[in-house]
């Protein structure tokens, strides 16, 4: 067994790579040192004293490499050969064992890779003879790519799963790391066209990241990495790690997605808000996942660029779409959070939310009606599911869904039922009590937002009574769909009309 293994043969194997001519045989005794450290019992008694060794070979290593550029081609390849294994010796080292993490740290093999790292990223061109070369044996670190980019991009993955591993619940190395990869050279990695590199980055960006270095990625002069992780999320979901960082982390900073989405273009403001309404139909814990200060962000985003998309009913051409397609989600993340009143209930007192969310509901709800265009209610029930698709609006449920943000705002706040009925919103919910096939369960909604609006609120109900004392308040909407609205003591009630009611 690997536990077995004689510490002085390592040692005396590990120094004669020291102390020789770099060839084969010195590669096969850093294989068995790199498989023995599988073991959790060998790696926690290996001597300091070979790591120290380790230190010297893999600095002359990291020497000749940063002036290998004028040989020849198999040269260079036994170094990379070299300098990825070392980077697995140390890697499995630091497997489940503080000590040995701690003391890689103080030998000053932190520095040493990332010097190396930095040099492997920057001279990707300098390996691009080395394809003539007999290629790597096969192993789990390695995948089919052109030749000319297999070597280098082996010994990078491998350095890159070492600091994962060294940093893993060892906040000295983490800081350690941070400061001399923060945030050039871990923008860089992440910036590599091969996915396994870009993972282990994200791997290793995740494991180091605390509430202090998010604020420092929150920073304008830093932001390029929070995109580039928010990029990967939308281009290449299946990497966790950046879905992991962008939800766990980036989205408790108000001032890191207040940057973030002040930088970027329309399409990826739409993937963060695309993960934020995934945290939220989450449902667990979401005052711990979404932070009040991104929530009050977002809705002030919505009442300063709401009006973009009204710009559709108009447009002959797609350029307003992106802008629309933005408005739109941060109305159903809005949606979402008001929703959830134990968590963003507060959202309910930020009034101006309220007030844009009427006012663009009449101005839509106008436009709709005075011409025909994309926010007019269609009657379209007949179409089969898959033409319906196809046609569909990109405006889709935007009215229904600011029936439903009122609704959700009015819930037992009565100075918002008391600005709706200011706002002479009232009429206006009524009016939305019809069925929409461009605004699906827009009625149910407006149902809603009827009951939260009279709840306990005289002056509302006088409203209602005048309205339909006046003729102005169409019932037949709402008994169209087994509603009703009566008068008992006073009072307004919404009750169902069916024979069981």
């Amino acid at each position: 067994m690997a536990a077995t293994t004689n510490h002085d043969d390592i040692s005396s194997s590990i120094s004669r790579i020291l102390n020789e001519k770099r060839h084969p045989e010195h590669l096969e005794t850093l294989k068995m040192f790199t498989n023995s450290l599988r073991d959790k019992n060998y790696r926690d008694v290996v001597d300091a004293d070979i790591f120290s060794t380790l230190l010297k070979v893999f600095s002359r290593l990291k020497d000749d490499l940063l002036t290998s550029t004028d040989e020849d081609p198999n040269s260079v390849a036994m170094q990379l050969h070299f300098c990825a294994e070392c980077f697995r010796v140390l890697r499995n080292s630091c497997v489940q064992s503080s000590r040995n993490q701690s003391l890689l740290r103080e030998l000053g093999f932190l520095d040493l890779s990332i010097e190396l790292l930095r040099f492997l990223h920057a001279n990707p061109k300098i390996w691009e003879g080395i394809f003539e070369c007999e290629s790597l044996n096969s192993n789990e670190d390695v995948i089919s790519l052109d030749d000319s980019n297999i070597y280098f991009l082996t010994a990078l993955r491998c350095g890159i799963q070492f600091l994962g591993n060294i940093s893993v619940a060892n906040q000295m190395c983490k800081d350690d790391i941070w400061r001399r990869s923060f945030p050039d050279l871990l923008l860089q990695l992440l910036n590599v066209d091969d996915e396994r590199t870009v993972c282990y980055t994200s791997m290793l960006l995740y494991t180091c990241l605390d509430e202090a270095k998010v604020e420092e990625l929150s920073q304008l002069k830093n932001i390029q990495i929070a995109r580039r992780v928010l990029e990967l999320c939308g281009n290449r979901p299946e990497l966790d790690w950046t879905v992991l960082i962008a939800t766990q982390h980036f989205l408790k900073s108000s001032s890191l997605v207040e940057n973030m989405y002040s930088a970027m273009p329309p399409c990826e403001r739409l993937t963060l808000l695309e993960l934020i309404s995934a945290q939220l139909s989450g449902g667990d814990s979401l005052g711990d996942c979404i932070s009040p200060g991104v929530a009050r962000f977002l809705a002030s985003s919505f009442q300063k660029g709401g009006g973009a998309i009204l710009s559709l009913a108009n447009s002959a051409t797609d350029e307003p779409l992106q802008e629309a397609l933005t408005v739109m989600s941060l109305l159903d993340v809005l949606c979402e959070m008001t929703s959830h009143q134990d968590e963003f209930t507060f959202l309910q007192d930020q009034a101006d939310l309220l007030v844009t969310t009427i006012e663009l509901l009449k101005q839509v709800h106008t436009i709709g009606k005075t011409s025909q265009n994309v926010f007019s209610p269609a009657q379209n029930f007949d179409v089969q599911e898959e033409d319906q698709e196809s046609s569909r609006s990109p405006v889709t449920s935007f009215k229904a869904h600011l029936v439903r943000l009122v609704a959700n705002l009015c819930y037992r706040h009565p100075n918002n039922q008391n600005k709706v009925r200011e706002l002479e919103g009232i009429p206006l919910i009524l009016d939305n009590c019809r069925i929409d096939s461009n605004n699906p369960f827009i009625s149910q909604w407006a149902i809603l937002a009827i009951r939260n609006l009279f709840e306990n609120n005289k002056k509302n109900q006088e409203v209602l009574i005048t309205l339909e004392r006046k003729g102005q308040a169409d019932y037949s909407a709402l008994r169209d769909l087994g509603f009703d609205v009566v008068e008992r003591d006073g009072a307004l009630l919404l009750k169902t009309t069916g024979k069981d009611a």
